[in-house]
């Protein structure tokens, strides 16, 4: 039963990236309109699962794995080796792009998708392979614990999420296909929730590396190509919504994480 409860919530949690869907019934321009306030609240989101979720999360790890000072020191270098591993994959999809394109290759020219889209893509996976590995270990505590988990993954996923779909569509993506490659992309959670329900105690080690790459590669798509996205615009009360949303995305990963700490208290 304890792998029915883990496949279960792991799928739940992934079918919260089909809430795309919900767009189908918006119109292009208006779909236009809001998709930078979207790409913007990904921003924030992204920033503040790495500082607030992801990186608090790792030092308690390597706390508990038994590293004393050094631990700090060897959690921000992997953060870093995570920045540096997508800042190398984009540039290989840069390379793989153009090399297509001096191919002449119709579909690359008709409709270019940019390599933000694969890299939010890449980073959800593995974030939602570490959700998978978490739930899993959360229920084989309790079945209580295990929905509390489950809940908690949930309200993490919904806003970011959201923020995602508005990055694929703005890269390129047609709204089906982003709703598509966004739930596959999640379907890593339910692939970590089998594998650390059959092997939790050797991932429990892969969790520990994991989760701080994740948070670097989190910390380079904010910072290195959605944050541009958003800071340039010719009026300021556009200028000034994009903020407003970027801080809503900070916001939100922060109370939630909050909420979280009290509820371990």
């Amino acid at each position: 039963m304890t792998l029915f409860y883990i496949v279960l919530a792991t799928t739940v949690v992934s079918i919260v990236s089909l809430i795309g869907i919900l767009t189908l019934a918006l119109s292009k321009e208006l779909l236009n309109k809001i998709l930078l306030f979207l790409v913007a609240l990904a921003a924030g989101g992204l920033m503040g699962g790495a500082f607030f979720h992801l990186i608090p999360e790792s030092l308690h790890e390597f706390e508990h794995a038994g590293y004393g000072h050094e631990g700090a020191g060897l959690l921000f270098l992997f953060v870093v080796i995570g920045f540096c591993l997508f800042f190398a994959i984009e540039q290989f999809l840069h390379w793989h792009h153009h090399h297509h394109v001096d191919h002449d290759c119709k579909a690359c020219k008709k409709k270019k998708t940019k390599p933000l889209a694969y890299l939010i893509l890449i980073g959800d996976g593995v974030h939602n392979f570490i959700d998978g590995l978490v739930i899993a270990a959360s229920f084989m505590v309790s079945p209580l614990t295990g929905v509390i988990t489950t809940l908690a993954v949930a309200l993490h996923e919904i806003p970011q999420e959201i923020g995602d779909f508005g990055v694929l569509v703005h890269s390129g993506f047609s709204r089906m296909k982003a709703v598509l490659f966004n739930f596959l992309s999640a379907l890593t959670a339910v692939v970590g929730g089998v594998l650390g329900y059959l092997f939790l105690e050797r991932v429990e080690g892969l969790i520990l590396y994991l989760l701080p790459l994740a948070a670097g590669g989190f910390l380079y798509l904010a910072a290195s190509d959605l944050i541009p996205e958003i800071k340039h615009g010719d009026k300021t009360t556009r200028m000034i919504a994009n903020f407003a949303c970027f801080l809503v995305g900070l916001g939100i990963m922060y109370t939630l994480t909050q909420l979280e700490l009290g509820h371990e208290h």
